[in-house]
């Protein structure tokens, strides 16, 4: 299977009271396309900095990042931005969606912004992605009307918009209770299913375990791999948390 997005001996490092301090050591990944990819690991280990420079969202202090072909150091920000808008899309564990805009209005304007389609267009692929994530009902109402794990839901919607070829997620759950949680993961199983590739950020073994490859991560480097069969319908959650459980308890989770 092909990769989607690779990086090469990335490095950053922050200049902090006169002192260099290392958040990424010469990280070496390749992301298969149409893969679940799931980063752990201790606080400050570096996992959403390298969420943040591998997409592009931060400057790498040294190394590259290829993404479809394309080496993202080499681009401008204007580019940089391009592609941020058109072929990846984000969600985080602090949603952000706009105060002034419903939750139709927060799903579709990236789509709006990009340019590409008619609105008539990107307001019905905004309709159906909202059945699929079960908040149709919620189309028009603003966002302080509904649940946390609903405006999760919408973020989502609104991160897949312009039909990215790669979602990164830094702590989709983190904010939200059990049930809101797994609602979350069963909509982005679905969506990696239909070939979606996903990049998480996860402290939560029960949401890594329902991904495909699992990378530990300790003082700015990768330490481990864990590989797991896809997960589908079939899985089994509690075999597979139990499994990785014990890797990251060697891991020194």
């Amino acid at each position: 299977m092909e990769n989607i997005l690779e990086a090469k001996n990335l490095s950053k490092t922050y200049l902090l009271d006169r002192r260099q301090q290392h958040v990424l050591k010469n990280i070496n990944l390749k992301v298969k396309k149409g893969e679940f990819l799931t980063v752990m690991g201790p606080s400050g280990s570096g996992k959403s900095t390298l969420l943040y420079n591998i997409s592009g969202m931060d400057k790498m202090t040294a190394g590259e990042v290829v993404f479809t072909g394309e080496k993202l150091s080499q681009l401008s920000q204007a580019q940089l931005a391009e592609i941020r808008l058109k072929k990846m899309g984000f969600v985080f564990q602090q949603i952000n969606l706009l105060k002034n805009l419903g939750i139709m209005d927060n799903i579709i304007i990236s789509a709006y912004m990009a340019g590409d389609e008619k609105r008539e267009k990107i307001k019905e692929r905004a309709y159906q992605l909202m059945k699929k994530t079960g908040i149709i009902e919620l189309a028009e109402n603003e966002i302080t009307q509904v649940s946390g794990g609903q405006l999760q839901r919408a973020a989502i919607c609104r991160a897949l918009i312009n039909q990215p070829q790669i979602l990164f997620a830094d702590e989709p759950t983190g904010a939200l209770n059990s049930s809101a949680a797994e609602v979350v993961m069963s909509v982005l199983q679905k969506i990696n299913q239909e070939g979606t590739t996903i990049m998480m950020v996860t402290h939560d073994v029960k949401v890594a375990a329902q991904s495909q490859r699992i990378l530990y991560m300790i003082d700015g480097n990768i330490e481990g791999e864990y590989n797991l069969d896809k997960f589908n319908e079939n899985s089994e959650l509690k075999e597979r948390e139990s499994t990785l459980s014990k890797w990251l308890i060697n891991m020194g989770f």
